[in-house]
């Protein structure tokens, strides 16, 4: 009889999310990991991004074609389709400006084009999920602290999009930070959302783009300003969760907020 003891290696998942990223890009993954329970695991493919240098590095705005060229074909096509082969739960996108370029409708045609290289799994974005999260906790007035490398226009079809889905938006913007990924800390962020977005008093406030760091300062926040924060990351790892069949996991996920306490109406899909 044997006497060994295996040690935890991974191939006992309760879910597998895949998430698809800029070339250049950590954030997703890394906010990902640190909220995902021991037995939920992330892999992850990327797509080259044009507004993105090596090491990360992105001009101070960045330009609207390469936004729109990363959700063309053929490169997002064949990544989604290289991990739709691999025995996941479901696929997330992890990029949030191309669906504010799109708008809700190009968006959908998005994951009806993509959908048939997905072999039937689900598919999620940033902005589908934030939808599904914020009618989730019933919050209506919304607040979208944007990152500090889209520029006012791309800031306002964030806002289209979302008063397209019957949302009212009651304060947009870039957020005032450095425009670079490294120089932007959780307490940076947490002023500006003290001192530029509460006064508004939305339901909820999205911190969109999956690039910026966020998802730590989500509890402190809801505990002092009373309203539900979401971040990309966060509401993007929390619907993939819902439409892997693993709704369990993201009950049980705490200090990442509210969120992970609801439920989405209707079902995740």
């Amino acid at each position: 009889m044997s006497t060994i003891r295996a040690q935890q290696d991974g191939w006992e998942a309760r879910a597998r999310i895949g998430l698809v990223v800029p070339h250049a890009d950590v954030g997703p993954e890394s906010e990902f990991q640190a909220i995902a329970p021991e037995d939920v695991f992330v892999h992850g493919s990327r797509v080259h991004f044009g507004a993105m240098r090596a090491g990360g590095e992105m001009d101070p705005k960045i330009p609207h074609d390469p936004v729109r060229a990363f959700v063309e074909p053929p490169h997002i096509d064949n990544a989604v389709e290289l991990l739709a082969a691999a025995p996941l739960d479901a696929i997330a996108l992890g990029f949030t400006s191309s669906a504010y370029v799109l708008g809700a409708a190009g968006e959908k045609d998005l994951f009806a084009r993509l959908a048939r290289v997905t072999r039937g799994l689900p598919l999620t974005g940033t902005t589908t999920a934030a939808v599904t999260g914020f009618t989730a906790l019933g919050a209506r007035r919304i607040a979208l602290v944007n990152p500090p490398w889209f520029d006012d226009r791309l800031s306002g079809l964030g806002a289209d999009y979302f008063t397209e889905q019957g949302f009212e938006v009651v304060h947009h913007g870039p957020c005032g930070l450095p425009s670079n990924q490294k120089l932007i800390t959780p307490g940076a962020l947490s002023e500006w959302i003290r001192t530029t977005v509460a006064g508004h008093r939305p339901d909820a406030v999205l911190v969109a783009g999956n690039g910026i760091r966020a998802v730590g300062v989500v509890d402190a926040l809801e505990q002092e300003l009373g309203f539900a924060v979401l971040t990309a990351n966060q509401v993007l790892f929390w619907h993939a969760l819902h439409l892997a069949g693993a709704a369990g996991a993201a009950h049980g996920i705490t200090g990442y907020g509210r969120l992970f306490s609801a439920e989405p109406r209707g079902g995740a899909a």
